[in-house]
């Protein structure tokens, strides 16, 4: 495995390996990778040739309010987890080369960029689209594998993806989940003792939807209610939302329609952590995913 940490470099390797006619993935990640960043990996080790991974903590999508300073950056730890799994490239920039003096340009990913996250977190996306822009033009990948954890997120881009004609295929990853079913995410490692015992009420809500759905219920906006009661009964949970919404648009939605795909969307706060988690549902399907 190699690492790149300058763009221009990273660019040229990129164009070379197309050149030779190499298939690429990438998995863009902001380090302090865990499992859930590893199966994104084995997902593009299964179709690409060749794998980059980028790390890189970019500043512009957090907030002032949050964690940027004290987000995890294990660097050595990351690079071995990188090269076990199977990465080909490792490309880690610093902040000064991705945004250099002068830089002013921002992507605005338009109206679904402005909920939920989007409407707590104002700019997160603006970052978000404008780095991932950013990676896709280094890097050059025939795909790019997205974790579904940040299901908004994934939507966003591929927004942003095909109104840009960028080219890149926007893949979904599953959400990897801890035995209890906690779902995988760098900031666990925040949760004290028993934050970490009641973070389960997050998948006992998901389950509780995926119950009541499968027993034919359609009333989705009642299932979330029952759902979020679920979250508060852990006194320390504190939702920000949790809700159903149209898998495309991200549209708030109270009652399902056959064949049409939702997403349980939910965004818990315990103590000073911010966890989020989703589930799909499809109406009419045996099963969500």
């Amino acid at each position: 495995m190699r690492i790149i940490t300058e763009p221009t470099e990273m660019q040229s390797i990129a164009e070379s390996l197309r050149l030779q006619h190499q298939f690429i993935g990438v998995v863009m990640t902001m380090g302090a990778l865990h499992e859930g960043h590893l199966s994104l990996v084995r997902l593009a080790k299964k179709k690409a040739g060749i794998v980059i991974m980028t790390v890189f903590v970019n500043p512009t999508q957090f907030g002032p309010d949050e964690d940027f300073e004290r987000y995890p950056r294990p660097f050595e730890q990351d690079s071995a987890l990188a090269r076990s799994a199977g990465v080909d490239y490792l490309f880690a920039p610093s902040a000064e080369q991705m945004y250099p003096e002068g830089f002013s340009t921002s992507i605005d990913p338009g109206p679904m960029a402005g909920s939920f996250e989007g409407r707590l977190r104002p700019g997160h996306f603006n970052g978000v689209a404008t780095v991932v822009v950013k990676l896709l033009g280094i890097t050059r990948p025939h795909f790019a594998v997205f974790g579904e954890k940040d299901a908004q997120q994934v939507a966003v881009i591929r927004r942003v993806v095909a109104d840009l004609n960028i080219g890149t295929v926007i893949e979904g990853a599953p959400i990897a989940r801890e035995g209890d079913g906690l779902a995988t995410s760098s900031r666990n490692i925040y949760l004290s003792f028993e934050e970490r015992q009641q973070a389960t009420a997050l998948f006992r809500a998901i389950r509780h939807a995926q119950q009541e759905t499968e027993s034919g219920r359609n009333d989705l906006a009642a299932i979330a209610k029952e759902a979020e009661s679920i979250v508060h009964a852990e006194s320390a949970a504190r939702t920000d939302y949790l809700c159903f919404v149209e898998e495309d648009t991200f549209e708030p939605a109270a009652d399902a329609i056959p064949g049409k795909a939702y997403r349980l969307i939910m965004a818990v706060r315990l103590g000073s952590t911010r966890l989020i988690d989703n589930w799909k549902y499809v109406c009419g399907e045996d099963r969500g995913s």
